[in-house]
């Protein structure tokens, strides 16, 4: 390669490194060296998926392939210079994507994940691989790299040339020459660091592709070793060998691919360090085509949370690649599924728009929906013990994001409100979760109810005064935490026949276990705390929809209710917080005859304005509400404490 000069920009740069990249790059060396072999399976994966590039630009553009139409990976290595090599013809860089690519961090997330590191590398070596890991790799075994690379398309004086050494005073910089390339696509030279001679042979290099790479579909090809006589040893020829299988995985029978042919062909489509939690591999044939290998992951990505961010699922048309992220074949609550699929009915052209309005789509996606689904249904059905953890283990990282599907799928509502988990009355921690199929077969005789709390916090639930009546009469409640639970509630009305109520909205209803007794001393005690209950509603005036007695409680003087059509006030906080303008509905305000608070206030008059206060104030906050005015509640209290004291 020789430097050329472009007029309009200088023939060599240097450059910094952004500042994460840095950050990156010192986690990369000293966090992953255990697993340093990853290094030749991100570059061969990298290599992959620039030849998909090319093969995908050059449907509409064939002269891209530069008279070179047959893809490939090639591998090398100079033991007297102690370098590897890897090169493709695929898509290429031009000057600008290098910078771009190789300088910078332009991913989702970053700001995340550099918080949650932790300084141990241990567990930054876990982060790191949920991160995604790549080209900076290949600084885990080298202490320079090189990297030339010309964009398909640009004449062969467009060709770049970077450069960057960790050692001496340029270490954190990198540098950017235009260079003469004769082909297409980008060669990567990687200069190893002392200690890393055992990687120089032909042997340990095909043993890597083969255990990492063999998955790969285009070939990846190594100079062939013959035996010298003469010479007493292995001597490289000129003639050039495929050591992977060099086919699609996914069009082979699931009964001659192994697990760790499964688990190396997820880390290369998903670029993740951790082996999946499971997978399903199906054909579909009949009137619709295609071939889905879907992974379910172990741990959530960084960009989890943002809908916006692209799917996880490469496309194919008759084994061509079209496009990676194709989002139209997944639904948005199942974001983090990986994987491909194939389709034999698409055309070769097919492009987002097209996928926007094609039936064929549609039919693959609800096959693909329905599959991942049913392999969740599998692991949180299943008798087996590593199953059951493994759901265990999905729900964790990813039971937010399902919820979203209760109101999004409603083809699937059914199967997805099986799936679900929650914290529970019955249950100690928030990890321990009930499924509703649980929670109904564990119900009380007469119970015809699921009965669930919102709150913003599990002890904030669990400590609920909405729950005082059901832990006397040892009524199971849903502690639900999750803001996106209200969501879930609004559009999950009934799971298997058994209507889903709120504790904290309209009138207590517990229909046969309640006894009549009960019933009667709630109308006695309505009777008899009238002309109390109607003081109240006239001093609190526009705070209150309604005062009412209620024997909900057993400990707290009393607690907010929604009406029963009203917007709850945990969802009004979430909404408000959000920046959205919630309906503005007011509170029932419940009072308990049997407490102590309430009786004395029903004997009041010098005080009453501020104790009434004090009691909507009280229950607000039980509420996980806050004050308009925590001065004057303070100030009231006081006063109260004061008065009682006789000062």
């Amino acid at each position: 390669m020789s430097e050329v000069h472009n007029p309009s920009q200088p023939s060599s740069q240097t450059l910094a490194f952004q500042a994460e990249v840095k950050q990156l790059l010192h986690l990369m060396i000293h966090s992953l060296y255990s697993n340093r072999e990853i290094f030749l399976r991100e570059l061969v994966s990298n290599a992959s998926d620039a030849c998909d590039k090319l093969r995908f630009e050059a449907l509409d553009n064939g002269a891209l392939y530069e008279d070179d139409s047959e893809l490939k990976i090639r591998i090398g290595f100079d033991a007297e210079a102690r370098t590897i090599t890897i090169a493709d013809n695929g898509i290429g860089m031009s000057r600008d994507e290098a910078i771009a690519h190789l300088g910078t961090i332009a991913k989702s997330g970053t700001k995340e994940f550099f918080g949650k590191l932790t300084g141990d590398q241990k567990k930054d070596a876990h982060l790191i691989g949920q991160f995604g890991v790549g080209f900076y790799s290949a600084f885990i075994v080298a202490d320079k790299v090189t990297v030339v690379s010309r964009r398909a398309g640009l004449p062969a004086d467009q060709g770049v040339k970077w450069e960057c050494s960790m050692t001496g005073d340029e270490a954190g910089a990198y540098t950017v020459a235009q260079v003469d390339k004769p082909g297409r696509g980008t060669e990567i030279t990687l200069h190893l660091r002392e200690g890393q001679e055992d990687l120089l042979s032909s042997w340990k290099l095909k043993s890597l592709i083969r255990k990492y790479s063999d998955h790969i579909v285009q070939p990846i090809v190594m100079k062939k070793e013959e035996w010298n006589e003469e010479q007493k040893k292995q001597v490289v020829t000129d003639e050039d060998e495929t050591v992977n299988q060099a086919n699609a995985l996914w069009t082979r029978s699931k009964n001659d691919i192994t697990d760790d042919e499964y688990t190396a062909f997820y880390k290369h489509v998903a670029h993740d360090f951790e082996d999946p939690l499971a997978w399903t591999h199906s054909r579909v044939e009949g009137r619709h085509e295609y071939t889905n290998l879907l992974y379910i992951p172990k741990n959530a990505p960084f960009d989890l949370w943002d809908r916006n961010a692209k799917h996880g699922i490469k496309l194919y048309v008759k084994r061509v690649f079209i496009m990676d992220d194709a989002e139209k074949l997944m639904p948005t609550y199942l974001r983090f599924v990986r994987g491909v699929v194939d389709s034999a009915d698409l055309p070769l052209n097919v492009s987002r728009e097209i996928l926007q309005e094609s039936k064929d789509i549609d039919t693959i996606r609800a096959g693909c929906t329905k599959k991942v689904l049913t392999l969740l249904e599998s692991l949180a059905n299943s008798d087996e013990a590593a199953d059951k953890d493994k759901y265990a283990e999905f729900w964790k990282a990813f039971g937010k994001v399902l919820k979203e599907g209760v109101g999004e799928d409603f083809a699937n509502k059914d199967k997805i409100a099986g799936l679900l988990r929650f914290a529970s009355t019955k249950l100690d921690t928030p990890d321990e979760v009930v499924s509703l199929a649980d929670y109904i077969g564990r119900m009380k005789e007469g119970q015809d109810k699921i009965y669930f709390v919102t709150a913003e916090t599990f002890n904030a639930a669990k400590n609920s005064p909405h729950l005082e009546v059901f832990r006397k009469k040892g009524i199971e409640v849903l502690l639900l935490t999750d803001r996106v639970d209200e969501w879930v509630t609004g559009n999950l009305t009934e799971f298997d026949g058994k209507a889903m109520v709120s504790v904290a909205k309209g009138g207590l209803d517990l229909g046969a276990l309640e006894d009549e007794a009960e019933k009667q001393e709630v109308e006695k005690a309505a009777d008899e705390y009238k002309e109390l209950v109607d003081k109240m509603k006239a001093s609190l005036g526009e705070r209150v929809k309604d005062v009412k007695v209620t024997l909900r409680l057993t400990d707290s003087p009393a607690c907010l209710v929604a009406d029963e059509h009203d917007l709850g006030m945990n969802l009004a906080r979430i909404l408000k917080a959000a920046g959205q303008n919630a309906p503005v509905s007011k509170p029932i305000l419940e009072i308990n005859p049997n407490h102590p608070a309430v009786l004395r206030l029903k004997y009041e008059d010098k005080h009453f304005d501020d104790w009434a206060a004090v009691l909507f104030d009280q229950a607000l906050l039980a509420e996980g509400g806050t004050l308009d005015d925590p001065a004057t509640f303070v100030k009231r209290i006081n006063q109260l404490m004061m008065a009682m004291s006789g000062n």
